[in-house]
């Protein structure tokens, strides 16, 4: 049975050096995009959260590669990415594991129970799935942190 993925919920772009800023000034001046002010703190991990409408956010993201939060080589969740909502994330991870599919996860950066779900497609993308209601992404779940 397939895994429930109900929305795209980010992208993840890689920005090098000092070009944070500049990034941010693009989105926000020629696109007239927001920044999410909520965006939690990620030691070592530099960037801004852009929101774009009610569910969804482009993730600027700086910082040294890999970043402190790589778990090994490959393993970086500060790499480019997408980001997809699933409706279940145990579900999901019961679906990977009987599919065989490899995975890694990580808790923590959205919250204490919050667990994101990395697997690459078959040319190597990195795809990002955590649980719909977890995250800042869609716009009722912007609360502050």
């Amino acid at each position: 049975m397939p895994i429930n993925v109900v929305e795209i919920h980010h992208t993840g772009l890689r920005i090098n050096g000092d070009q944070l800023d500049a990034n941010l000034a693009f989105y926000q001046g020629v696109l007239g995009l927001k920044a999410d002010e909520k965006r939690p703190t990620i030691p070592g991990v530099p960037g801004y959260w852009i929101n774009v409408g009610d569910v969804g956010q482009i993730h600027l993201i700086g910082g040294a590669v890999p970043s402190p939060l790589a778990k090994g080589e490959g393993k970086d969740p500060a790499a480019p990415h997408i980001a997809l909502a699933v409706k279940d994330i145990q579900e999901a991870k019961a679906e990977l594991d009987r599919l065989g599919t490899q995975y890694w996860s990580l808790t923590g950066i959205n919250g204490p129970k919050a667990e994101q779900i990395f697997l690459r497609d078959p040319n190597g993308n990195l795809v990002e799935l955590h649980q719909v209601d977890q995250c800042r992404c869609r716009a009722a779940n912007r609360q502050p942190v």
